[in-house]
């Protein structure tokens, strides 16, 4: 695929520090988004692991045999165990942990991969959809009928995760090969931005901004100015053209 790529992260409102993280492959390969979480320090520390390695095992592996959903795999398990071991080494980080959301082009074939609740939407036409099913308790409750959409936006409980990286017991990398045409715009975020803003507010500015990098600041600045109460991260992918490579 050939896509052109913008990216924009912000502490927002009301946080003193930025517990997301990105990674942008310049060679338009792939692209993390990660949102740390368990204090400041291990916040911090635990996305920036999670996008390091990631990305360090995609470009080590990126020419080899091994198959493209494998290579996500081993890629988020690399980072899982790499931020248990931090957690070891420094106990005051022992409850850090992250969500990482991906995207990777590969063979002619995309692919994304996530854990927790960073999500990646599909813009085509005007039809935005979102791709990822958050590993959240209330989206869980919405799968089985126990809420509405309307009640999980504001449920207090809707911020707690099912699973996350920097956890044992990690049993879910959700990994699936991903349907673009030429003119898709993927948004790839942090829950910093869907906290604030709808899907319906979402779409009216990735269509009001064809141009990435002004769709990516009018988003960060209409959360700021819903009150932007968590870091705000998106990384936006047009898609241009297709090619086999």
């Amino acid at each position: 695929m050939i896509c052109r790529f913008s990216a924009l992260t912000d502490p927002g409102m009301v946080r003193s520090t930025n517990q997301d993280a990105y990674h942008i492959d310049q060679k338009g390969r792939f692209f993390i988004v990660a949102d740390g979480m368990g204090g400041h320090a291990g916040g911090q520390e635990a996305s920036n692991i999670a996008t390091q390695v990631i990305s360090s095992y995609l470009d080590k592996n990126w020419l080899s045999n091994q198959v493209s959903p494998a290579m996500l795999e081993q890629g988020f398990w690399a980072a899982n165990q790499a931020i248990i071991e931090d957690q070891f080494t420094h106990p005051e980080r022992s409850e850090m942990g992250t969500t990482a959301v991906m995207v990777m082009f590969r063979q002619n074939q995309p692919w994304y991969a996530y854990v927790g609740d960073s999500r990646l939407y599909r813009l085509r036409g005007s039809d935005l959809q979102q791709i990822t099913e958050d590993h959240t308790w209330v989206a869980r409750a919405m799968r089985g009928g126990d809420l509405t959409s309307e009640q999980a936006r504001v449920h207090p409980w809707r911020h707690v995760l099912s699973q996350c990286l920097g956890r044992k017991d990690l049993r879910q990398i959700d990994i699936q090969p991903l349907d673009v045409q030429v003119g898709d715009r993927l948004l790839l975020c942090s829950d910093g931005l869907t906290e604030e803003l709808s899907d319906s507010v979402i779409s009216l500015y990735l269509r009001s901004h064809p141009e990435d990098n002004k769709a990516a600041a009018a988003l960060v600045d209409a959360a700021k100015d819903k009150g932007g109460k968590d870091n705000i991260t998106v990384v936006i992918v047009t898609i241009e053209a297709s090619r086999r490579e």
